[in-house]
Parts: structure tokens; sequence; C-alpha cells
């Protein structure tokens, strides 16, 4: 017997799979502003910087070993590591690399971490083409553009299903940066997105594991080869992200087609993207931020204090709730532990994201001592932070906008510091700076070389 299912479908969507064929390939080198131009050079540097950071990872070694098991040709770096695998592996590798300690850029509108799914394939498939610096950048912007556009079209609907929304978007970012860099017709750019839109990957249930970082890793490589396929004639649906049955009104209620068209080469989301001081996902940083101001204005140590309380966004618990986490990938999503570690080191970078920190009885002890509450007149993007210490005071600050917004973004001198805090526990600060200096003026460069010998041991 059939069941009858009513889905409102829209049958008058616009060409976007083609719309976004032709701009990936027709849109012209440097066609943006300097700042989309300088963004996307920032965006380079902190996804080089979390990658090679978490070189050392379990997660990548799990998934260094697991590649091995297939004898791959050794055609690609790895960030951080000596080996060579095949670009496909080195796309997944560097991909869970970049992500694995949720360090990553952010494009808050829709929460996408649009460079670890891009830079992961594009980097392995540069150093296979020798590609210049130039057509690298390129590259990057759209494939960015290509997938917040995507995501605009689809958040919050699509996210609040249960989808990771970087590997749903990402794989066809992936497949539209790549179509740039191997010089694909529009026909055949249609294809490699149609094509990668029958790979979406990631579920929010996997937040706090090693799959979490998997999904950006497996949509970097997934868009890598959606587009070696089209360039070798493989077909797919010419509507295969707008269609009734595409991926966009397949996996999201919402299907806002304008966030795609609107101002497509003009108006760019890649100008937004943004970088976290913090290593955890980014609906926690107002309340870090909070908790680490009124630290360091009133000098407080953990024994100062008797309660702290947190009022938030909604989603803020739904995302980051867990109250006892017991490892360092979980840490990340508790409020509790993320604010604990802020307070009693004035940071929260990925060495308070360790096994060791979340186990630490004096973290325990005052993370236990931290309450949040749903307040959903704050933005999800503010916080209200109050501590109450042992000897009476009541300390109080409302976080509109954290640190690393678009409002209050990070400086070029705390971008790098983040990034010479990462890279140079793999590679030494010799080489962590000559790859800070490689990776922010790429552009120039005629080839990736120098940038791939600082980035590898």
């Amino acid at each position: 017997m059939a069941i009858n299912t009513k889905v409102q479908a829209d049958h008058n969507a616009p060409p976007i799979t083609r719309m976004l064929a032709e701009f990936a390939i027709q849109h012209p080198s440097q066609g943006w502003d300097q700042a989309v131009e300088d963004q996307a050079h920032r965006t380079l540097a902190n996804w080089l910087g979390c990658a090679i950071g978490a070189s050392s990872h379990d997660s990548v070694q799990a998934a260094l070993a697991a590649a091995q098991v297939l004898d791959p040709a050794p055609q690609a770096a790895l960030m951080g590591r000596t080996e060579r695998v095949d670009m496909a592996n080195a796309a997944l590798i560097n991909g869970i690399s970049s992500h694995t300690f949720d360090f990553d850029d952010t494009h808050l509108k829709t929460i996408i971490h649009p460079a670890g799914p891009i830079a992961s394939a594009l980097l392995p498939l540069a150093e296979r083409l020798g590609s210049s610096g130039r057509a690298v950048i390129d590259a990057l912007v759209i494939g960015v553009e290509v997938s917040c556009r995507v995501g605009n079209c689809m958040y919050p609907h699509h996210y609040d299903r249960g989808w990771h929304i970087t590997g749903t978007t990402g794989m066809i970012g992936a497949a539209a940066a790549c179509s740039r860099l191997l010089g694909l017709t529009v026909d055949q750019t249609q294809m490699a997105l149609g094509i990668a839109a029958s790979q979406p990957v990631g579920l929010r249930e996997q937040f706090g594991s090693m799959t979490k970082p998997f999904h950006p890793g497996a949509a970097a490589k997934n868009g890598l080869m959606s587009a070696l396929l089209a360039q070798k004639g493989f077909t797919a649906s010419k509507r295969a992200l707008e269609a009734p049955r595409g991926l966009i009104q397949a996996i999201s209620d919402k299907h806002d087609w304008a966030e795609i068209t609107e101002g497509l080469g003009t108006r760019w989301e890649a100008a937004l993207n943004t970088y976290k001081p913090f290593a955890c996902g980014i609906v926690i940083h107002p309340s870090i931020d909070g908790c680490v101001q009124l630290r360091n204005v009133h000098q407080l140590q953990a024994e100062d204090i008797a309660s702290v309380t947190l009022k938030v966004h909604s989603l803020v618990i739904e995302l980051t709730g867990k109250k006892t986490p017991q490892l360092g990938l979980e840490g990340k999503f508790s409020v509790y532990h993320s604010c604990a570690a802020g307070i009693i080191y004035g940071r929260a970078g990925e060495h308070e994201y360790a096994d060791a920190c979340v186990q630490d009885p004096r973290v325990i002890t005052l993370r236990d001592k931290i309450t949040a509450v749903v307040d959903d007149t704050i933005s999800e993007a503010s916080a209200d932070v109050t501590i109450q210490t042992t000897d009476g005071r009541t300390l109080h600050v409302f976080v509109e906008h954290a640190i690393g917004s678009l409002e209050r973004p990070m400086s070029a001198e705390q971008l790098k510091a983040k990034f010479t805090d990462q890279a140079a526990a793999e590679i030494g600060d010799e080489k962590a700076e000559a790859a800070w200096s490689a990776a922010m003026s790429l552009a120039a460069s005629a080839n990736i070389q120098p940038l791939l010998k600082a980035v590898t041991r």
C-alpha cells in the first residue's frame, strides 16, 4: 500500500545549479574588493593553523592509518606531517585535522565553517596541478561563496532538523572550487555540483565525537571527487540542487532562492567570515568572553567564586548543554566546562579542551558552580554573565558581541598569535613564521610549493 506524503515542493525554482556553475567558472579572477581579498588570505591562514595544530591528534592518526590500509599513491601533502597520500585522502585527512579543535573559521549567519571542506579539497589538487597562488585564492573565494549562499538558502530549518550544515554545504562549495581550479567548462561544473548534491554528510548527533570533524573532511573529499568525475564525463541531474527532489528541497523545509541569486558576484558572503578566539562551539563564545572579562577586571581566582549564572539563548543549551563532559571533545560542547576553564586560565584554546583539563578536579569544582538559564530575549550572539564571589560581591557583564565576531573582529596580531600558538608546537617556530607569511601572500606566489614546504615536517 502506497503511503501518501504531502510535500510542499517548489516546482518553479530558478536554475540554481546552472547559475552557480556559471558563477564558479565565469566570474573574473580577483573580481571583488580588497576586503574580500584580505579575508580570503586570513581564511586560508586560519585554516592552516587549525589543520597543523591538530595534525598529531588521535583522530588524525586514526584517519591516516585507515587511509594507509589502501596503499595510497603519494600525491599530496598532509598539513603538519611528513606522510603523503592520494589527493582524495589528503582532502579527507586535512579536513578532519582542520576541524578537530573546533577552532576554525565561522560564517556567523549560518554557523558554517567554510574553509574546512574547501581549502582541504583545494590544496591537494593545487599541488597536483602546479596551480598558482592566485588561482587557489580565486577558487577559495568562489567555493566559500557557493557554500555559504546555499547555507543561507536553508538555514536555520535545515540545521534544526539535525544536519551539520558545514558538511551538507561544504561538498557543494568544494566541488565549485575544484571545478574552478581544474578549469572545467560550465557544463562540466554543473555536473560536478550535481554529483556533489548526492553526497551531503553530517549529523549533529555526532557533535562531541571524532565524527564531527569527519564531516568537513568527507565534504572536501566528496567535492574534489565530484569535480574529477565531472572532468571525465560523469553526469548528474542538471537541477540537482533546486529540483523538488533535489538536495535543497529534500533536506530543508526552507528554500529561499533569493539568498543564492541576489547579488551573486557583487555581494560577498566571503567578506563575512570570522575567526574563533576560543576552541569550541561559537554559541559559547559570548559566555566565555564575559567570564574572562570579569576574571581579568576583578583579578578573580577560582576559589573566589561562589556561583556563576549565565543567561543565554536556548540554542546554547541545546548545542552545548553537557554538564559533565568526560573527554576534551565533549568539553567543546559544554558551556559549563568552557566558562570554568575561561575563568581559571583566562583563555579557552585547544589546551583547555585536552582530556586532562576536562578531568581536572579544580575545573570540575568550578564547573559545578555554573548555572545556565535560558532567556530567548537574548540573542544567540550575546550572553548575560553574573558572578557571585565568596566575599559577597555581585559582578556582572552583558556581552552583546563576543571577541571574534564581525563587530569585534580579531586583529591581525591576535590572528597571527593564534596561528603561531597552534602551528609552532607541531612544525617549530621558524616554519610557523614562514607558513604564516606564505599564506598571507599566497596570491602573489607562482605556485604553492613554498607554502607546502613550510607547513609540512
